[in-house]
């Protein structure tokens, strides 16, 4: 007997189908594990739907005609990444009128923080560090140690004396340091929200010539400096309002976290770069050198030769004069300090950063240069009664629609129908888990209109299913059995299925990038959903119908099984009666 000829395998049949199944069943035990594990058990509700807050924002100008329609429209796109920055939360910012901005942020983002990252409305500047003492609160002691740093070879510590000078240990290294590398050591300040009072500016003396840093400290500003209480919220915002850019000026900024935040006031020099200079930052956890959470920045071309001009200077000050302090409006949000220069155009920010800290500072230094001021006008709590009236009948006509896409698909296809119902199970169970997942991942809100994108999905999915199915049927209706009707079906039916979601992902695409706002979440759940549709139409229903091709139940074309051959008009097949022998007639 010839040994059969080894052929290759056709472009429809699957090797294994019990390894795909596995795949997702291990993937969506993987995903719901890591939702229980990590308390996010539900979706992160977007403003609409679970409330949050709602900022007005006034824009204020000493420029005649500055307060157009130019400088709104990239006010808010900056405050959009500010805001957003925290995270894909949803937030939505836009323009109300001339000169007002509306921010509203959803419940579930930190509403202080938020406000905070949009009340920095200021300039950003680069000061050198002339003066710095702790300001606690009367009941409190200051650290003993107001700059803590840690450099690679040991420890620093800077006070200023009752004169205004600072006084050095003669064998200590600065308060913090800057690797070749780049890397610069912070103190770990924190942004704090930009008031709006209206204090009568004092002059300072003539910057000297730009990028050269001025180390004097005048007698106004050794007064001004004295005389300041950080912990009065005026006295902060009052501090250097009205000031250009080449005065030497006072800020306020705070240390520490929790309970143990203490400000510390500063005396700084005139602006030696500002935040058009910063072409990028960024936060990351850096696991090689073992510094945890920094700050990644990159300078433009003209903003690089001023750092690294800059950073040559301070390079050879003592603390505090080697520091350059990241000042938006008065708040210095971190004061790192130089111990050589810094060529290159890029340098990263390390010290006792958390991750939240971190991730404000790299906003404030990519977002914090706006072409106008804004004063925070209103500050208002949103209530989510409406919006949840409209989840309720969205989610109603949801399972209405639902519903009879169910009872279709068991009317017409019958068993299959019940293969369909699963893998619409299965595509639920991701899309929930990875939704509930992505709210603490990326800052992903669920808003009614991703609940209408998850919706429209429900059609998507359903589609794909009918395109197999169908296939399978036409190729049962041209004579074969199931086997070979699923491994022929599913080559023509997975074209039709990718050219489809393709246009369906596509669109999705461009309507996340070309809008904002609630219409992102349309197309994002839109995108995500036609995305699981392939994987679950290509890991579980196509193996699925492979295995269940070989039960009889299927195989059989049972009545219920919805590939019976009479309902679907395919004849029986002509049976050739062999005719009998001499023999067996005479025996008969």
């Amino acid at each position: 007997m010839a040994a059969p000829k080894k052929g290759r395998r056709s472009s429809g049949s699957q090797g294994n189908p019990g390894r795909a199944l596995a795949v997702i069943l291990i993937a969506l035990v993987a995903l719901t594990g890591t939702m229980f594990l990590s308390h996010n058990t539900t979706p992160r509700l977007g403003i609409d739907l679970a409330g949050g807050v709602s900022i007005t924002l006034t824009a204020k100008s000493d420029q005649a005609n500055a307060i157009n329609k130019t400088n709104m429209n990239t006010a808010v796109s900056i405050i959009n990444q500010r805001v957003n920055g925290l995270g894909v939360s949803e937030a939505e910012v836009q323009t109300q009128g001339d000169k007002n901005i509306i921010v509203n942020i959803p419940k579930g983002t930190d509403p202080k923080q938020a406000q905070e990252q949009v009340g920095q409305t200021a300039q950003l500047f680069f000061r050198q560090v002339l003066l710095e003492q702790a300001n606690p609160p009367a009941t409190k002691t200051p650290p003993a140690k107001p700059s803590p740093s840690v450099t690679p070879t040991g420890k620093a510590t800077s006070t200023p004396t009752p004169s205004g000078k600072t006084t050095t240990p003669p064998q200590a290294k600065p308060s913090s340091s800057v690797t070749t590398q780049g890397r610069a050591v912070t103190d770990g300040l924190k942004a704090v929200p930009a008031k709006a009072p209206t204090p009568t500016p004092t002059p300072s003396a003539p910057a000297p010539a730009a990028g050269t840093l001025d180390s004097t400290i005048p007698a106004d500003l050794q007064a001004r400096f004295t005389a300041i209480d950080c912990n009065d919220p005026k006295q902060r915002s009052a501090a250097n309002k009205g000031v250009k850019p080449e005065n030497k000026v006072i800020g306020c900024g705070e240390r520490g976290d929790g309970k143990d935040k203490i400000w510390y006031k500063y005396a700084l020099g005139p602006a030696v770069l500002d935040g058009k200079d910063v072409s990028k930052a960024s936060a990351k956890f850096d696991t090689q050198s073992g510094n945890g959470w920094v700050v990644d920045l990159s300078f433009t071309g003209g903003g690089a030769k001023k750092f690294t001009k800059v950073t040559t200077q301070l390079a050879t000050q003592q603390a505090p004069l080697n520091q350059f302090a990241i000042d938006l409006d008065g708040n210095v949000v971190s004061a790192p300090s130089v111990s050589q220069a810094l060529p290159g155009g890029s340098a990263t920010i390390f010290g006792s950063f958390t991750q939240t800290s971190a991730q404000n500072l790299s906003n404030v230094l990519s977002y914090g240069s706006l072409p106008l001021s804004f004063q925070i006008q209103d500050v208002t709590t949103v209530s989510a009664a409406l919006g949840g009236e409209q989840l309720r009948g969205g989610l109603i006509a949801g399972a209405v629609g639902l519903a009879l896409v169910v009872l279709y698909m068991l009317a017409y296809y019958r068993g299959l129908g019940l293969v369909a119902i699963v893998s619409l199970l299965v595509s639920a169970a991701l899309t929930y888990t990875l939704m509930a997942l992505l709210g603490p991942a990326i800052g992903f809100a669920l808003n009614l209109p991703a609940v209408c994108g998850a919706i429209v999905a429900i059609g998507i999915t359903a589609d794909s299913f009918i395109v197999f199915f169908e296939r399978i049927r036409d190729e049962l209706r041209e004579g074969r059995s199931l086997q070979p009707a699923v491994a022929r079906g599913w080559p023509r039916a997975r074209r039709t299925i990718l050219v489809s979601d393709f246009v369906s992902f596509l669109a999705a695409a461009v309507l996340f990038a070309v809008t904002v706002g609630k219409v992102q979440g349309f197309a994002f759940t839109l995108g995500l959903t036609t995305l699981l549709d392939v994987v679950v139409v290509f890991l579980f229903t196509k193996p699925l119908m492979t295995i269940l091709a070989r039960r009889p139940f299927f195989a059989n074309g049972h009545k219920w099984s919805g590939l019976d051959p009479k309902g679907l008009g395919v004849q029986a097949p002509i049976r050739r009666v062999r005719r009998r022998t001499s023999t067996e007639t005479k025996e008969a």
